[in-house]
């Protein structure tokens, strides 16, 4: 199945640059590209495409913002948005993510991580750059989330608690099963248990619940 893409980026070599990295692989296609959130959040909504990769510093519409209208919590049918960025800037990656982003990327990050963070959104899942994720979801667990963390009716099983680690510190599907010596599948369901105890609607969030309970911490 081919993986539909819209790209969005104030500057036009970033633009074509991407296009032809991910147009180059055999299952992408880029439908659309924007130079701008405004004009982003418009072909987004009239192409529904499968991944929006989104730039965070753009005009008229930053690319929080238009991950927000895309893919916030008040969205019925969000898309999977994965921002791209030059910034390595803690504040903006958690709005990102905050607003509703399936992921994050630094622009140095490479060809095969940057297609690895569009199949993994568009199959649901999540990629955030290994360089900062702990760094990042520690970060703001210790200075304190904005609001008490959701405490699931059902406790945890062991095994939930495993997966909760092992997303936490960013590993994929696969990687867990691997690690765990269980089937793709058993993974899945796990993590379909924990959206739903936790009330996730994601595996960032999911992340994100797990460093601000404390279940994870710097260098565990």
């Amino acid at each position: 199945m081919t993986i539909s893409v819209l790209i969005a980026d104030d500057q036009e070599i970033v633009r074509t640059g991407l296009a032809m990295i991910l147009g180059a692989q055999p299952d992408i296609e880029v439908v659309a590209t924007a130079e701008d959130g405004k004009q982003a959040v418009e072909h987004a909504g009239r192409l529904r495409p499968d991944v929006c990769l989104f730039d965070i510093r753009m005009p008229e519409l930053d690319g929080i913002e238009a991950t927000r209208r895309l893919a916030g919590p008040d969205v019925a049918d969000p898309l999977a948005v994965v921002v791209i960025t030059t910034f390595d800037l803690d504040e903006y990656v958690y709005a990102a993510l905050r607003a509703g982003a399936r992921g994050f990327l630094l622009k140095n990050a490479g060809i095969d991580m940057l297609s690895q963070a569009v199949h993994a959104a568009a199959n649901g899942d999540a990629l955030i750059a290994p360089s900062v994720t702990a760094r990042l979801l520690s970060t703001f667990a210790k200075a304190g989330p904005s609001s008490s963390p959701v405490q699931p009716i059902d406790p945890l099983t062991d095994r939930e608690e495993q997966i909760l680690a092992a997303v936490a510190r960013g590993r994929t599907n696969n990687e867990i099963a691997g690690e765990l010596y269980i089937t793709l599948s058993t993974v899945k369901s796990h993590i379909t248990s924990l959206m739903t105890k936790l009330g996730a609607r994601n595996r960032v969030e999911i992340a994100m619940w797990a460093y601000e309970t404390n279940r994870v911490r710097p260098g565990r």
